[in-house]
């Protein structure tokens, strides 16, 4: 489900953001700042591993700040629109389709930082699931390197169903796009997991024709002090949340 949501998305992706190229450059500067505020290295650039990393929103970023990412995503399609955005930016990013819990066993490892951002850990549906990625990530890390993750704080989010997200209007050439979440927990709105509709409502504005399309996903709206306990048992040290350094919350931790 996650990868055929991702492959339908990927040449809207960018609609998420009121201006993705500025996200782009603000988020890849965002991150370089706590990178080098938790693990300093007196601004040196880098070894960076992104293992969900979309169409490249925080890879390209980082990239253009001199940091060696390489990145890795389950969609291909997001993989093969991140190399077309790199080389209109003439950046050097080495994308590859992978499996987050096959990290380690794709990138090998060596790298300053793993990273996985926008709340993309909560596609994987179960604790297993998100301790195998975690291990994996962890592995890929030389001694001292760190990790970052960046998720929704569950606990903040209302629960129940026909919950409704918006994300607003964007105007791109000649078309005005509307988008909004739909969210339904499980068990009648008690649950831990939530199916998600993703709506794009597109109008032509010349010919007042509309076209509606809609993907779906499933997520586990884990919380932060969950993930944290998982970084703790995937090996990683010094774990916790960090608020206000990222439009999301960001969870670090540092293999020993």
């Amino acid at each position: 489900m996650t990868d055929n949501f991702y492959d339908t998305l990927a040449p809207l992706y960018h609609l998420i953001y009121p201006d993705w190229n500025e996200s782009v450059r603000a988020q890849g500067e965002r991150l370089s700042q706590l990178i080098e505020a938790e693990w300093p290295g007196q601004g040196k650039p880098r070894k960076v591993l992104d293992v969900s990393c979309g169409i490249g929103t925080q890879a390209l970023g980082l990239a253009a700040l001199g940091h060696g990412v390489t990145a890795s995503d389950l969609s291909a399609r997001e993989i093969e629109r991140a190399r077309s955005e790199a080389q209109a930016r003439r950046l050097d990013v080495a994308f590859s389709v992978c499996d987050m819990r096959e990290a380690h066993t794709h990138h090998g490892g060596g790298f300053d930082i793993v990273m996985s951002c926008d709340n993309s850990m909560p596609h994987l549906q179960t604790d297993d699931d998100l301790l195998t990625a975690l291990r994996q990530m962890t592995a890929c890390l030389r001694p001292g390197g760190g990790c970052v993750v960046s998720v929704r704080d569950y606990d903040s989010e209302a629960r129940g169903s026909n919950l409704v997200k918006h994300y607003g209007a964007r105007v791109e050439n000649g078309q005005r796009h509307v988008l909004f979440q739909v969210w339904d927990f499980d068990d009648g709105g008690r649950g831990a997991h939530y199916d998600l509709g993703f709506f794009f409502v597109t109008e032509d504005l010349a010919t007042r024709e509309v076209r509606t399309r809609v993907m779906r996903s499933r997520y586990y709206a884990v919380s932060t002090t969950r993930l944290c306990e998982l970084m703790r048992e995937a090996g990683l040290a010094q774990v916790r949340r960090i608020d206000d350094a990222f439009f999301q919350p960001v969870l670090v931790g540092t293999r020993p």
